[in-house]
């Protein structure tokens, strides 16, 4: 709303909380002598007491704004996968470990998570052994608290941005979120855009001109990237970025479920196929 009597009217000097309030819903649409104003209304005494008042006011709206954005749906969705790349990458990192010194204790070691899971479920026989197997259950507690994180993006995704989930996947859909930082900042990329996040390393050789520019980011872990002939992978890429970015404008501004947005992708899906088998 547009307030010609300043944020401050009204309000006394030391109410923090009404002064954020009041600047985070207001506006004005001219410019005006603010701190005389506020000197004039018996806001402040001075000058320097109403610069005072707006630090703290503008402080306390920027804590309100980023508590309410943290708190967003889409971000829990950033912060759950994230958490669950961060574990998964843990349990792998735990397991290779672990394979090295199960190894020079066991000629027939095995590795990965899968051995890992083998190990931990054995009683150990010394010392060295209850290390071994408690670093194997560690591996494997990581390795089910992100399979669990992914249970929950699946459930989580299609509520935040149905339409995304439909045609992504839920998982990677809060990937493309993620990438993004946020449900509206995806809404707001161009398909070009989305097409390669997650690609930034390879976009940035591109740009020093040390790599040829990349087709695809997280979309290749979609069935319609990975699955295409690698000669029609760039078109398909492309098309499936193109639904991908409506798909999100239509989840952040409407929320309306549409599913022609997929049965268009699938043909066009399609008509690239046949054309590479063509």
């Amino acid at each position: 709303m547009d307030d010609p009597e300043g944020w401050f009217a009204g309000l006394d000097s030391g109410d923090a909380a009404a002064g954020a309030e009041r600047i985070r819903a207001g506006e004005a649409s001219t410019p005006a002598a603010w701190p005389r104003m506020a000197v004039e209304s018996g806001f402040a005494a001075d000058t320097d007491e109403y610069y005072e008042s707006l630090h703290e006011a503008t402080l306390a709206a920027t804590r309100a704004a980023v508590a309410e954005r943290e708190g967003a749906d889409d971000r829990q969705l950033v912060h759950a996968v994230r958490a669950m790349d961060d574990c998964r990458r843990q349990a792998n990192e735990l397991a290779e470990r672990l394979a090295e010194w199960a190894g020079s204790r066991d000629p027939d070691a095995g590795t990965g998570i899968a051995y890992a899971r083998e190990l931990a479920s054995r009683d150990p026989e010394d010392p060295v052994g209850r290390e071994v197997v408690g670093l194997a259950a560690d591996a494997v507690a990581l390795e089910d608290r992100a399979d669990r994180l992914g249970a929950f993006l699946e459930r989580a995704a299609p509520e935040v941005a149905p339409n995304l989930s439909a045609m992504a996947g839920p998982v990677l859909a809060a990937r493309l979120v993620s990438l993004a930082g946020g449900l509206e900042s995806l809404a707001k990329k161009p398909s070009g855009t989305v097409q390669v996040l997650g690609a930034e390393d390879a976009l940035f050789a591109h740009l020093q001109g040390d790599a040829p520019s990349p087709k695809h980011g997280a979309i290749f872990a979609h069935e319609y990237v990975r699955n295409t002939r690698p000669s029609e992978r760039g078109s398909a890429a492309r098309a499936l970025a193109g639904k991908l970015s409506i798909a999100a404008r239509v989840d952040h501004y409407s929320g309306d479920r549409r599913p022609e947005l997929a049965a268009q992708l699938e043909e066009r899906i399609e008509r690239i196929r046949a054309r590479d088998s063509g």
